[in-house]
This record gives structure tokens, sequence and C-alpha cells, in this order.
């Protein structure tokens, strides 16, 4: 959100906020228009509740064909669910370069360089435009509403779109992937602390690490 008002400010244009989701998503798009986003869209449909990430990304892939845009930016991930392929997959439907993760961003005339770490350096992408990007925390410092955004906010109205709206049923979004349990991992048993002669302590951690653990 943060990085498509910067370019806005610097290149102009228009920032549109999707979100598909339950009525809980407006909530998000309202913040969103409070931050200065210029509109704001928010997919809902029932056949989305239980979707997986392949169908949030064809949901979203063919909402935005309906929108003219040059730069697509996601999040890396979503709370909850994670899902942090479907900003890659959109791209894919999209036919679109992308880049994942990105820590700095700089937009040139109809191209762009980006930059995402990499285990001890940092990889650096340039790609033409239109493009999809997902975002990584330290890319730039978020902003927040001013009392006037959120007064501003108030006023606007979030477009509601659904499915069919977009050239889509409920049967291209239906899951492949379906969660069937989620549970907390079994209690670890309690540690156990070694005292006394610390030669004789080590030869019981080895012992035990190859009776008891069987690690070699």
């Amino acid at each position: 959100m943060e990085e498509g008002l910067r370019i806005r400010e610097a290149k102009g244009g228009e920032v549109v906020v999707v979100s598909a989701g339950s009525d809980r998503a407006r909530t998000a798009l309202r913040t969103c228009l409070a931050l200065g986003a210029d509109r704001a869209i928010h997919l809902r449909d029932g056949a989305l509740d239980r979707s997986d990430a392949l169908g949030v990304a064809r949901a979203l892939a063919s909402l935005v064909r309906t929108l003219p845009h040059d730069l697509v930016l996601f999040g890396k991930y979503g709370v909850g669910t994670d899902q942090n392929a479907v900003g890659v997959m959109v791209a894919e439907m999209l036919g679109l370069p992308h880049v994942p993760a990105i820590v700095k961003l700089e937009m040139r005339d109809g191209s762009l360089r980006a930059e995402r770490e990499i285990e001890g350096a940092r990889e650096v992408y340039e790609a033409s435009l239109p493009a999809v990007l997902t975002t990584e925390k330290g890319l730039n410092e978020p902003r927040y509403a001013s009392l006037k955004g959120i007064m501003a906010a108030k006023k606007k109205t979030i477009e509601t779109r659904d499915l069919a709206s977009i050239g889509l049923s409920a049967a291209d979004v239906a899951p492949r992937v379906a969660w069937t349990k989620l549970e907390l991992p079994p209690p670890r048993p309690p540690g156990r602390i070694f005292t006394g002669d610390p030669a004789e302590s080590a030869r019981e951690v080895v012992r035990m690490l190859h009776e008891v653990e069987k690690l070699f």
C-alpha cells in the first residue's frame, strides 16, 4: 500500500486496492482509503470462502484484467492461511513478469528495477511494465492515516463485485487443496539437565543420543 502511494505521488496515476474475502476485508479496504487510495474493490462471493490459493489467484487475475494497470503489488502472504504463492500465480495467469519478496524498488519509464534479499546477498532484477511484485517487510516505512483521511474514507464507496461480474463461476475457484485438520503439535517431553562430573555427563549424553534417540 505504501509503495503504491509513493509511486503515485512521484509519477501520478491511480491507486486501486482490491481484496477477495469475507466482509471483514472491508475494514482493511476502508483503512487503505484512509491512507490515500483512490478506489477500493471488494471481491465478495461465498464460493471464495473455502477456496485455496489457486482459486483466489484465478479470481484476482480475472478482476485485474478488468482494470487498467501498470503495476500490481501484493503483500508477501496472508495472515492465517499464508498463501504466499497467490501473487506469483496471478502474474503467471496474466502473462506478466514478476519478482517476489522485494525490499527495494525503482520505477523507470516503462520498466522497473527491484531487489530481493537472499542468504548473504541481494538479487537485482529489471523488468518491463506492466509487472507484478510481492513485497517484503523493509521495503518502506508505512505511513499512518491522518484524521482528514479517515473522515474522507468514510464518505467513499467500496465497490462490491462477485465472481459472475468477472466472468467466473464457483467451479472455477473450487479448492483443489482442502484443510482436513488443524491442531497444535504434541507437547514436548521435559528436558534433562546433567549435573556432576562434566566427563561423565558427556558420556551419558553420547549414550542417550545413540541408544535412546538413535541418532547414530
